[in-house]
């Protein structure tokens, strides 16, 4: 029973499936951010050294290369009304490369401008585009807050709960041993769930959750340290296990807990999401029109 306890409770196959497919790739995000960055302060620490001209040469053509990245970003949202692309299955294709491209994109008008502006037109182009660009990092946020992943179906609260039920009825190694505390899970989860032919949960909820998150994996952890320590003072085999099993726990709760989280919190993301998109796009045809106003001054005059 204690080795069963030592990895996380199984789960059914569709349940790991769809728990790989909920798993975000932060470090991946990361060293992206942070190379985009690294390249933006470096640009802005040589931004007097006149390495480049806006009019002509390398300056002009980074210009034109990250205007057209900055257009191509239509393609992703074509995409989706196109039956053939979601046929083929290019759509979380053209995802990917609208996120590269909206973010290279500015990254190289800035380089362009040498991170400064004269012209009117020329300043409403480059706020319009980082307002876009800053939006677009938002909204994916909320994006991979209501989809399995990036590039994943959109999630249902019905599927999350089911996750949620699936995970705590195979926890019985853990039970065994972590009796109060699975039981304490149990309960938290009844809570949070309620009624279950409710499709949502109130916006009211969905708010609390993010601040209650933090507290209810605290408390979690504490109860697995008090019960584990009472556990090991009467068993010689828990107490030499102890630090694993205290980690396997803990690892539990967090992902128990992650999940609850996610049910708590989709519809309040999914009107967040639905309120950015408002916002967003007209945040971008604004961008194009004046990208457009300044190609035609620079070549006209």
């Amino acid at each position: 029973m204690l080795e069963t306890a030592m990895d996380i409770p199984a789960t059914s196959t569709a349940t790991r499936e769809r728990g790989k497919s909920l798993a975000r790739k932060p470090r991946r995000s990361f060293y992206g951010y942070s190379a985009l960055l690294a390249a933006l302060c470096v640009g802005w620490l040589l931004r007097d050294r006149g390495l480049v001209d806006p009019a002509e040469g390398l300056g002009y053509w980074l210009g034109i290369i990250g205007g057209s990245l900055m257009l191509l970003l239509l393609l992703y949202p074509a995409g989706k009304k196109s039956s053939l692309l979601r046929r083929l299955g290019l759509v979380k294709h053209w995802f990917r490369i609208h996120m590269v491209f909206g973010l290279v994109g500015p990254a190289l008008v800035l380089y362009h401008c040498n991170f400064s502006v004269d012209s009117m037109n020329s300043k409403v182009a480059l706020y319009s585009m980082l307002a876009v660009a800053l939006s677009g990092i938002i909204g994916k946020h909320f994006y991979s807050r209501i989809h399995r992943g990036l590039y994943g179906k959109r999630a249902g609260i019905e599927e999350l709960r089911c996750d949620i039920s699936e995970s705590l009825e195979n926890s019985r190694g853990l039970a065994a041993i972590l009796p109060t505390f699975i039981r304490e899970l149990h309960d938290i989860s009844a809570e949070l769930m309620g009624n279950q032919y409710t499709k949502s949960i109130g916006l009211r909820r969905s708010l609390s959750w993010t601040f209650r998150y933090y507290i209810v994996r605290a408390r979690l952890y504490f109860l697995i340290h008090r019960e584990l320590r009472a556990r090991a003072m009467v068993s010689e085999t828990l107490q030499a296990k102890s630090k694993n099993l205290r980690r396997t726990a803990n690892a539990y709760a967090a992902v128990q807990v992650g999940r609850m989280r996610q049910v708590a919190q989709l519809s309040f993301y999914e009107r967040l999401f639905s309120l950015w998109h408002v916002f967003h796009m007209p945040l971008f045809l604004l961008l194009v029109i004046s990208a457009l106003v300044h190609v035609l001054a620079v070549h006209m005059y």
